[in-house]
């Protein structure tokens, strides 16, 4: 029979047992809880990883359902093809005979020829091309891609920016299909940043119908144009490959529109296109009237550099401009009392007025000064010269003029 003590006993260790089983069991459900949560979180996280490798795995192939970008290459390669294929018949290539001087002692040396390419410009039959292209022919050879042959006429030529206008002959030999005739459409020159795609498309060596591709390596260069001592303003610098015979043949956006027209290159990989804009001015004048006439100041000159303002008087660090070597005399800006730089005995350049700014444009370089004149006067206007002369600021008034023969001026003139 139990006493009373051994029931007390009892009912404690029974109660010790009851709450010993509680927090076991409580203590394992919790710990069963959180491994049960991390192994959750961790399938959920490698579900959500397999999901994204699967679906950059898609991105990449294309193989999903969902949007999905094609690489750049493929892209590219596509709007190649299809701009060759919209512009190729309307790239030409420009032959004419290189006439001998003097006895001819290797006859393989008789009948020398130079090519060039050029491109459509209207449905009249109207083709751009280089004035170092034509030379001085009055006739050339066209072939188009397709290998028509067909001659024309040297219309018109502007050296000063080394443009020339050829116009197909229409002859019962020289059959001319003005319906078939594909002008390339123009795009805007201006619009062109540094790292553009561009395309050009030629003639190079020779080689019918050759296309290379680049980028836009910089714009607004003045480049001495072939042949004259005068340079070309605003044109465009590109990385894609010109050779002999691209020159005159058409550098394309990627729409295919025609930004610049193709005329020098360096052996560096550099090559130069003049810029759309302007042979959208100049190239319907020479069609109309045959010739442009440039706008003039008369001078030569050079961007200020620290070099030069060492050797003048009162010119700070800030000052930017154009300083004025010489004058033409007798020029527009000779009659506007512009001042030119004295050399000393040794060869130093001192002097010279600064032009900083023009019609209340502000000018900091030789090309945008170059770049200006050409874009926005012509002859006969009237221009306000922002000049500082020893330190002082003044404005002088100038008429422009016509420019002159390319004979008679040196390089780097306006």
């Amino acid at each position: 029979m139990l006493t009373s003590n051994s029931i007390v006993t009892g009912i404690v260790l029974l109660s010790f047992a009851v709450c010993f089983y509680f927090i076991f069991t409580q203590t394992t459900s919790a710990y069963s809880s959180e491994y049960g949560e991390k192994a959750l979180g961790i399938k959920m996280q490698t579900k959500v990883t397999q999901e994204n490798e699967n679906g950059i795995s898609n991105m990449t192939t294309g193989n999903n359902s969902s949007p999905s970008e094609p690489s750049l290459t493929t892209t590219s390669a596509r709007v190649l093809n299809k701009i060759f294929k919209e512009t190729q018949d309307s790239v030409v290539q420009i032959t004419r005979t290189v006439p001998q001087i003097g006895v001819v002692i290797d006859p393989s040396q008789e009948n020398r020829t130079a090519l060039g390419s050029g491109f459509l410009f209207d449905k009249e039959g109207h083709i751009v091309t280089n004035n170092h292209v034509v030379g001085d022919a009055k006739i050339v050879d066209v072939t188009f891609t397709n290998g028509d042959r067909l001659r024309a006429n040297v219309t018109a030529v502007d050296p000063y920016i080394d443009i020339a206008v050829l116009k197909i002959i229409k002859t019962h030999n020289n059959t001319l299909d003005e319906a078939q005739l594909r002008p390339l459409p123009p795009g805007n020159s201006s619009a062109l940043t540094v790292g553009d795609q561009v395309i050009a498309i030629g003639n190079p060596y020779g080689l019918a119908g050759t296309m290379t591709t680049g980028i836009v390596s910089q714009v607004g260069r003045l480049v001495p144009a072939p042949e004259v001592p005068y340079s070309v303003p605003d044109v465009i610098q590109t990385d894609a490959a010109i050779n002999p015979g691209n020159s005159g043949g058409p550098l394309l956006n990627m729409e295919g529109n025609v930004v610049g027209v193709n005329f020098a290159a360096l052996t560096q990989g550099l090559g130069f296109a003049i810029p759309m804009n302007l042979i959208q001015d100049i190239v319907p004048r020479l069609i109309e009237k045959g010739n442009y006439t440039h706008p003039y100041l008369g001078f030569t000159g050079t961007t200020l550099t620290s070099d030069l303002a060492e050797n003048m008087e009162n010119i700070t660090d800030d000052v930017k401009g154009v300083v004025v070597d010489t004058l033409v005399q007798g020029g527009p800006v000779d009659r506007a009392d512009l001042r030119g730089t004295t050399t000393d005995q040794y060869g130093r350049r001192h002097g010279g007025d600064i032009i900083v700014g023009i019609n209340g444009d502000n000018i900091t370089e030789f090309e945008q000064l170059i770049s200006y004149l050409e874009g926005n006067t012509v002859p006969g206007d009237k221009v306000v010269l922002k000049i500082l002369r020893n330190g002082t600021e003044l404005n002088l008034d100038a008429v422009m003029g016509v420019r002159p023969s390319p004979s008679s001026l040196s390089n780097d003139k306006s």
